[in-house]
């Protein structure tokens, strides 16, 4: 599958079912935003996303707990799906990809780069998907966008 053949078998889905989606992004700085809105008619179902890169943004902007980042620091499975579920309830969608990790190139809050959660809320479940992912900052953030997308693709199968 190519690289735009996914975010548009994403949004065909989406458009099929009646459903909406939302991101909150770190690792991925937008880039999933960035290739849902690439695709004609993704804004039927594209509602909109917030870029939380800092530990601040995400407590500011998508009210992720300060507590579980200090327990559990911004790169955990509790993150992000706090990240998911709230960005979800804020956008009123009835699904949303989150995503935190490092992308390197050294470790950040103790996790070494290409440690990464990808989170998906639905109004049904929110769960998080753990990879340890290895190449460059470039190789590391492509790979997240494409298995978060991929991620939601499956859930989305008929």
């Amino acid at each position: 599958m190519s690289k735009n053949e996914l975010p548009k078998l994403v949004v065909k889905r989406l458009q099929k079912i009646g459903k909406s989606l939302s991101v909150a992004e770190s690792i991925t700085a937008g880039g999933i935003a960035n290739q849902i809105t690439e695709v004609p008619g993704s804004s039927k179902v594209f509602y909109g996303g917030v870029i939380a890169y800092s530990d601040e943004s995400k407590i500011s902007q998508l009210d992720v707990k300060t507590a579980d980042i200090k327990r559990f620091t911004s790169v955990s499975e509790q993150v992000a799906i706090e990240m998911a579920n709230n960005v979800r309830k804020k956008f009123k969608t009835d699904f949303a990809i989150s995503t935190t990790g490092v992308a390197g190139p050294g470790k950040a809050y103790g996790q070494k780069a290409g440690t990464v959660w990808i989170g998906i809320s639905s109004q049904k479940e929110s769960f998080a998907v753990s990879l340890l992912l290895s190449g460059d900052r470039e190789m590391i953030r492509h790979a997240t966008i494409t298995s978060a997308l991929a991620a939601l693709e499956r859930i989305l199968k008929p």
